[in-house]
């Protein structure tokens, strides 16, 4: 259950890296554009915000595969399910927050925040059984 729950962290991870890369340095490209739904206008009116918005999603994805590092290098016992929490949980949180703001996201609320969700749950249930 712990492999499993590790394999997801880390997928929600990469996930995160791409969304940062799209945030940081693409959303004004057609790419960005699309994958966001914005206009050329709009993106450029809303870049430094992007650009911010995407750092948080870098900094989520480190904290999640410095907790996956330490989880597998059996290092820092608490700290590394506590990183994973941290990272995963504030993912899932964050796909939460985006759908209650605006429910026409609900497709990319879940595939932002199924995986890290799914993380979650498995990290839980093998501390809780193992």
């Amino acid at each position: 259950m712990q492999t499993v729950a590790l394999v997801l962290a880390t997928l929600a991870a990469l996930m995160h890296v791409y969304i940062f890369v799209l945030e940081s340095f693409a959303w004004d490209t057609p790419r960005g554009r699309a994958t966001f739904g914005t206009t050329r206008d709009k993106a450029e009116a809303t870049k430094e915000l992007a650009y911010n918005q995407g750092f948080y999603n870098l900094f989520l994805a480190l904290i999640t595969a410095a907790g996956v590092l330490l989880v597998v290098m059996d290092m820092a016992a608490g700290a590394g399910p506590a990183l994973l929490y941290a990272g995963t949980g504030s993912m899932a949180l964050a796909a939460l927050v985006l759908v209650t703001k605006n429910p026409q996201m609900a497709r990319p609320a879940v595939i932002q925040g199924t995986v890290p969700a799914l993380a979650v749950v498995l990290l839980t249930v093998a501390l809780l059984t193992g």
